[in-house]
């Protein structure tokens, strides 16, 4: 694995170990989490069909798409209600276009959140613009309930820039 790869997925686990719960919280949390980098990888079978499969990064160029994920599980014995996740996206890559238009993001470092519809931003004399996928800086999902022993995965795409 690169040394970009190697970057990448080390912010994504920091990103989803550290979301917006207390350290306290996150000590006594029984829900564990586990993220990693995938790169999207396209390729043609015999009959001419596309085939597309998830693979280890290796050469990552401008415009490959990745798709970073989390897995979460619940190890305890009670439910937990209302866990948080949030993930910084690094500074190489951005959304990708076709995420979930229902993805909860943040375009200016986590202080506000939204769909991206619903964000904008402020230009440089004032005026306000539509915040783009490039915008992106953080994405979260408010998991309403996570029973013991569920597990389940979160993602989202990116592309490099």
């Amino acid at each position: 694995m690169n040394t970009f790869v190697k970057m990448i997925t080390a912010m994504l686990f920091f990103a989803a170990a550290t979301g917006p719960l207390s350290a306290q919280a996150q000590s006594v949390s029984p829900v564990t989490l586990s993220g990693d980098v995938k790169a999207v990888e396209t390729t043609l079978d015999a009959n001419g069909a596309q085939i597309t499969r998830l693979v280890e990064p290796g050469v990552i160029v401008p415009g490959d798409r990745l798709i970073f994920g989390t897995d979460y599980a619940n190890t305890g014995t009670e439910v937990v209600e209302n866990f948080v996740v949030t993930n910084p996206l690094p500074g190489a890559v951005r959304l990708a276009s076709d995420a979930d238009p229902q993805l909860i993001v943040s375009v200016d470092g986590g202080q506000i959140w939204g769909t991206l519809v619903e964000l904008s931003l402020t230009n440089d004399d004032g005026t306000a613009r539509a915040a783009t996928h490039a915008d992106v800086t953080h994405v979260r999902w408010t998991l309403a309930a996570i029973a013991p022993g569920a597990s389940g995965r979160l993602e989202y795409p990116a592309i490099i820039r």
